[in-house]
């Protein structure tokens, strides 16, 4: 059966989060930047919305550049650890829709790849309905939107989620491959730097049908046998690598608004059971334990606080997280009169369980 991958890309992460948090931004060019210690006047651009780039704000640009292209755009600083309790409920997400657990690969904070061989028994038809059940779930989940690959492998998967981009979808069939990468240039190729197109340019290589066409030993001898022979199989389609996860998935959380903005404890109880229940069904699910717990709160003012807990041993209990959980998010309510706006629960330091403890081990 032939394979059927997916590759999912969230469209300006970091900026699509700070949208979303405060709606007053729509509409404006957000840019996110790693500030420097000489404060706003340094650093560079962590990542900008499709408003700021139209200006011309594009990532690693320095922010005082950036400020010289759009004077009136919103400058704001990474919020890192917020944006990995998003990405870890996206993740989530994106993990369900595996063929199985083996069958996902995490390659950056808001991208991933996913098999669905089996799921839609090669048929690209069910694969995009997939694709599309994927982006409603994370629409839904986190009020963010995804661009969505569909193909062969991951190298055309992987492709074929830029082609749409922002919120969009593509299918490319097997049959479709060859089509699809003729007309780019060289260094759309996934995995093509800056060094490789400038040496294929020498060669009067400038876009992928007239690599596919060149001798791979003309290749080899430029580049070397490895090399070579990989712009070859890279400029045909092919790409025979597996969809596997690189490593351990160190955390399960989850994340959600409240419906106002409140301190009312039975509200936020509330809630903070429902994500608990949702975070220790995915542990017992993926059949690990955890050594940590970390509570998270955006009050009213946006600001993002954290809280965590290291535990003595590796447990999947479900009153472990409860009393901790619950613990510091008491503390959250006794030292700030601030309302809470959204409220997220974590657990890390997995390992794989090797036998249920209890509390009586505590």
């Amino acid at each position: 059966m032939q394979r059927v991958i997916i590759h999912v890309d969230m469209d300006y992460f970091y900026a699509a989060i700070e949208e979303r948090e405060d709606p007053s931004l729509k509409g404006k060019a957000v840019v996110v930047c790693m500030f420097s210690n000489r404060g706003e006047s340094g650093g560079a651009v962590s990542t900008s919305n499709y408003i700021a780039r139209e200006a011309g704000i594009r990532s690693a640009m320095p922010c005082k550049l950036a400020r010289s292209k759009n004077p009136d755009a919103v400058f704001l600083p990474v919020r890192k650890k917020f944006y990995e309790e998003v990405s870890s409920n996206v993740m989530e997400i994106l993990r369900s829709n595996a063929d199985n657990e083996d069958a996902f690969e995490k390659i950056s904070i808001d991208e991933a790849f996913l098999e669905v061989t089996e799921s839609c028994k090669g048929d690209y038809s069910i694969a995009e309905e997939i694709g599309m059940r994927i982006k409603e779930e994370v629409r839904s989940s986190e009020k963010i939107t995804c661009s969505v690959g569909i193909g062969p492998n991951k190298l055309i998967s992987k492709m074929a989620s830029s082609y749409k981009k922002p919120d969009g979808i593509t299918v490319i069939k097997p049959e479709d491959v060859t089509d699809f990468l003729k007309p780019m240039p060289v260094k759309k190729l996934w995995g093509i730097g800056k060094v490789t197109e400038n040496k294929l340019s020498e060669m009067g290589i400038r876009t992928v049908e007239e690599l596919s066409g060149r001798d791979v030993m003309e290749l080899i001898s430029v580049f070397g046998k490895n090399k070579g022979m990989w712009l070859k199989q890279t400029a045909s389609g092919i790409d025979e690598n597996p969809v596997k996860e690189r490593t351990a998935t160190d955390q399960i959380g989850r994340m959600a608004s409240l419906k106002n903005d409140t301190r009312n404890e039975d509200t936020i109880f509330s809630l903070l059971e429902e994500l608990m229940d949702d975070v220790i069904n995915k542990t017992v699910k993926r059949k690990v334990s955890f050594r940590s717990v970390t509570v998270t709160v955006i009050f009213s003012n946006f600001k993002t606080s954290t809280k965590s807990r290291t535990l003595n041993h590796a447990v999947n209990d479900r009153h472990i997280l409860n009393e901790n959980a619950k613990q510091m998010m008491q503390r959250f309510l006794e030292e700030s009169d601030l309302n809470f706006r959204r409220i997220g629960v974590r657990v890390g330091n997995l390992q794989e369980s090797t036998g249920q403890r209890s509390l009586f081990d505590f």
